[in-house]
């Protein structure tokens, strides 16, 4: 203090803890994460193979999409240089060699208006599931990357379990903020489930070596870019100045092109009572192109994504040229003529 109690008093403190017992503690806490990374990346890849193997690899749903009838039925041609099924096993799809990945989503008859507001906070168990297993997703997608760097193969159990995972995420996805599309619960499975949202992926029987180098980030560049400016969240920043040397700069996030869609949709769905198709065709194929390039960067294919946005709830058919598809703008069902559906019914609602 000053003796004649005048303004101006300043004090420097500095205090500090030392202990003999953190350098010890510290190297014992390295140690034991480093064993516990040791053991546990293992056990977490025997418990992905396990459940992959629980899987049934191809199969299509056991049931049609509800209220659509029961799925159509599907030729049991065996993969390219494959076998075929063992008796008694489920009925392989008939894949097309241009559509390796199959993803689809119905909206559901009678949306509910409101629920959409909630259903955030509905998936929260969703979300903390899905957190683990991405981790896992990435562990095995690292052991297949070696498995096909030195073996030319995808380990089968790895593969469907990669697969499950990005199922549960679709329709998790469809369910709470990718679509909105349908308010029934997503399932806790990893396998095919009877639900609006289904997402399928067909085995290779090779892949080749080499390609594994490059095709996760330098192929993938040019989709990650128009991926990226449709799914990102966008950045907007501005700046204040106080002082005259004094400059701040603040920024903040918005809402992705996707999730401005998807929220423009469910306000209309709340005033209005319907879901706009033309829109829900768009979101399902940003989705959809989202999906393929996911596929390719974890390996899983070797075909390359397209460029384009195939719109609608449900894959294009192969056997009808684009240019003379019979359906009208905006038409979201299955082309006429469809194998398995001889009427050309559309989507429902």
């Amino acid at each position: 203090m000053n003796t004649d109690a005048a303004q101006g008093v300043s004090a420097d403190l500095q205090a500090d803890f030392r202990s003999e017992l953190i350098r010890p503690a510290a190297t014992g806490l390295l140690v034991a994460g480093g064993l516990a990374l040791v053991v546990g990346l293992p056990l977490l890849v025997i418990g992905a193979v396990g459940l992959g193997r629980r899987g049934t690899p191809g199969a299509p749903p056991p049931v049609g999409v509800p209220g659509r009838g029961p799925a159509p039925a599907r030729s049991e041609s065996p993969a390219p240089g494959g076998s075929p099924p063992p008796s008694g096993s489920p009925p392989a799809p008939n894949w097309d060699q241009a559509q390796p990945v199959r993803l689809t989503g119905h909206v559901d008859a009678g949306l509910s208006r409101e629920l959409w507001l909630v259903k955030w906070l509905l998936a929260i168990p969703h979300f903390f599931v899905l957190f683990f297993l991405w981790f896992a997703f990435a562990v095995t997608t690292v052991v297949a990357w070696f498995a096909i760097l030195f073996t030319g193969r995808y380990p089968q159990s790895l593969f469907h379990f990669n697969v499950g995972v990005l199922r549960w995420t679709w329709r998790v996805a469809f369910y709470a903020y990718a679509a909105g599309g349908t308010d029934k619960y997503p399932p806790f499975t990893l396998e095919q489930a009877d639900y609006p949202a289904a997402l399928d992926v067909q085995y290779p029987q090779r892949l080749p070596r080499g390609l594994v180098l490059v095709k996760s980030w330098l192929l993938l560049i040019p989709h990650w870019l128009v991926i990226g400016a449709v799914t990102g969240s966008a950045t907007w920043a501005w700046r204040t100045q106080d002082g005259p040397a004094g400059v701040v700069t603040e920024r903040g996030g918005g809402l992705s092109l996707l999730a401005l869609l998807v929220l423009i949709a469910l306000v209309i769905l709340l005033f209005s009572g319907r879901y706009p198709r033309p829109l829900f065709a768009f979101i399902m194929g940003i989705n959809r192109w989202s999906y393929r390039v996911v596929v390719y960067g974890a390996l899983m294919r070797d075909e390359y994504p397209p460029f384009r946005l195939d719109q609608g709830p449900d894959e294009p058919d192969p056997a009808v040229p684009r240019d003379m598809d019979p359906r009208p703008a905006g038409h979201q069902g299955p082309p006429a003529g469809r194998p398995g559906r001889p009427d050309g019914g559309g989507d429902r609602g």
